[in-house]
């Protein structure tokens, strides 16, 4: 099984991580962290690296009810999703699939609530 859906986009990095939160919020989701990762290597290690944003995207509604089910669960959230510059044009956009990242909980109401959070990044993945 793996642990995210992705998809290639032949568009810019900016306008794919436009995009990407434009399709989330579509979905429900907020965009409650955004991490430059180019940025903040260049600034605390003093390394050069590709457009790497991770956006960590919640659905409250759905965080609200995973809590309730599981409360250290909040250790696996938000839902992130990476908007990375994989080299000739091409962005690639993945979302961590929830399903998989519960594994490691025995609750069958969770994987319930986490199928659909997946159906719902899954969804907005197909859409870009």
């Amino acid at each position: 099984m793996s642990y995210y859906f992705s998809k290639t986009l032949s568009i810019g990095f900016n306008e794919a991580v436009r995009r990407s939160i434009e399709g989330l919020k579509n979905e429900g989701f907020g965009i409650i962290t955004e991490i430059d990762l180019k940025e903040t290597f260049k600034k605390k290690i003093d390394v050069d690296f590709r457009n790497y944003c991770i956006l960590g995207a919640c659905n409250p509604t759905l965080a609200y009810d995973a809590l309730k089910l599981e409360d250290k669960v909040g250790a696996m959230l938000p839902c992130n999703v990476v908007v990375q510059d994989i080299g000739g044009g091409r962005i690639e956009v993945a979302a961590i699939d929830p399903v998989a990242s519960m594994q490691a909980i025995d609750n069958t109401r969770l994987k319930q609530a986490a199928e659909q959070v997946g159906a719902k990044l899954r969804q907005f993945i197909e859409k870009l």
